[in-house]
């Protein structure tokens, strides 16, 4: 028959325990390191980081863009229409009314705890930090005082490429206007 006898910790087994003691131990610290280093960052760390990246003047600069195309839509459709001036009043009270309207919308004191928010979704405190120092550093700085140019040579490239695609789609257009319909089936 066989006997079953009770586990004990003496003898063998007894180094065993400290090793998985001390495997416990490190685990649980390399857990807590991992965290450390994932941690999110503050809302210090993310306003260096759009000070340091002129987030705030980005915006800025984008505003006169925006409402020059605002502009652009109301007299489209001003062109589009016989206004008399009545009409005409209308439609400039509510061009500066819908001006108004989304400079407060995309102000910098509406915006920036959007930007702090989806910061802390977005990165890790490390991030946030190597972010910072970069465009705190000479580089990152070049690359801000360049960037503009930059879009602006792409938008020149882009538009440079899109050029014959439009041409040809011009001549498409025509040639579907030109063509005759075919006769209705009776």
């Amino acid at each position: 028959m066989l006997s079953i006898r009770p586990l004990t910790l003496t003898g063998p087994t007894r180094p065993r325990r400290g090793l998985i003691r001390l495997g416990l131990v490190v685990a649980l610290g390399l857990a807590a390191v991992a965290s450390a280093i994932a941690a999110p960052p503050s809302d210090a760390d993310i306003n260096r980081l759009l000070a340091a990246s002129r987030a705030q003047t980005m915006l800025d600069s984008m505003l006169p863009q925006i409402e020059a195309m605002q502009r652009q839509q109301f007299q489209q459709v001003a062109q589009q229409r016989q206004l008399d001036a009545q009409q005409q009043e209308q439609m400039k009270r509510m061009e500066a009314r819908t001006t108004q309207t989304i400079r407060q919308a995309l102000s910098w004191q509406q915006l920036r705890p959007m930007y702090v928010d989806l910061y802390k979704k977005s990165f890790s405190k490390e991030d946030v930090l190597a972010m910072a120092e970069f465009y705190e550093s000479s580089a990152g700085q070049s690359l801000l005082d360049k960037t503009p140019a930059l879009m602006q040579n792409v938008m020149v490239a882009i538009q440079e490429k899109m050029q014959p695609l439009f041409v040809d789609l011009q001549k498409d257009l025509e040639e579907i206007m030109n063509e005759k319909p075919a006769p209705a089936k009776k």
